[in-house]
This record gives C-alpha cells, sequence and structure tokens, in this order.
C-alpha cells in the first residue's frame, strides 16, 4: 500500500526522469480540471440520468479518480505542500467544526 508522502516522491521521480519536467502550476490547475471534467463525465453516466456513448467505458472511473490525484500530487510538489501533513490538518479541522453538525442533520439520518 502506498502512502500519500510515497505517492508524492514517487511522481516527482517519474516527472524527473520520464516526464522530464512539470508543466506549469497554472498549467496543471487547468489539466486538473480537465481530468475532474472526465471523472464528472463518467459518474454522470454511471450513476446519474446520461448514458454511455459509443466507445466510453464504465469501467474508467478508477482511472480517471487517479488521474485526479496524479495532477493534484503534481501541483502538491510543485508548490511545496506535503499532503499527508495538508490532510491531518484538514481532518483535525473538519472535526472541530462539525463534531456534532452532521449527527444533528435530519436529512442524513435514514
Amino acid at each position: 500500500m502506498m502512502t500519500i508522502s510515497a505517492a508524492q516522491s514517487k511522481v516527482d521521480e517519474w516527472i524527473k526522469t520520464v516526464g522530464v519536467r512539470y508543466f506549469s502550476e497554472l498549467t496543471n490547475m487547468a489539466i486538473l480540471t480537465e481530468e475532474v471534467g472526465e471523472l464528472a463525465r463518467i459518474m454522470a453516466r454511471k450513476y446519474g440520468d446520461q448514458s454511455f456513448k459509443n466507445g466510453e467505458s464504465p469501467d474508467a472511473l478508477a482511472d480517471e479518480m487517479a488521474d485526479v490525484l496524479w495532477v493534484l500530487i503534481c501541483i502538491a510538489n510543485q508548490t511545496g505542500v506535503d499532503l499527508d501533513k495538508a490532510l491531518e490538518k484538514n481532518f483535525e479541522k473538519k472535526t472541530n467544526r462539525d463534531a456534532t453538525r452532521h449527527q444533528q442533520n435530519d436529512k442524513l439520518k435514514s
């Protein structure tokens, strides 16, 4: 099982050996938006009301998620963000802010 920090290192190594260099941060932001759109398209067809077009694969969900994660890791590497630490801080923020909020939400009770 790969940790987030190991993924950051592995992506960085791949970029430097196979990918030549990182695209600019702004280009990677545009690519991230594109990849999220591709993920959204699969979600809309698989779980929403749209149907798949000829040649589209409902099995592409994992690959599209991995594409989103890849580009997000690239952006984190370029901007010096340690995603392990960022995720831990985000858990703390959500836990402190939402400690009882979701449990008291009648919309979530079934």
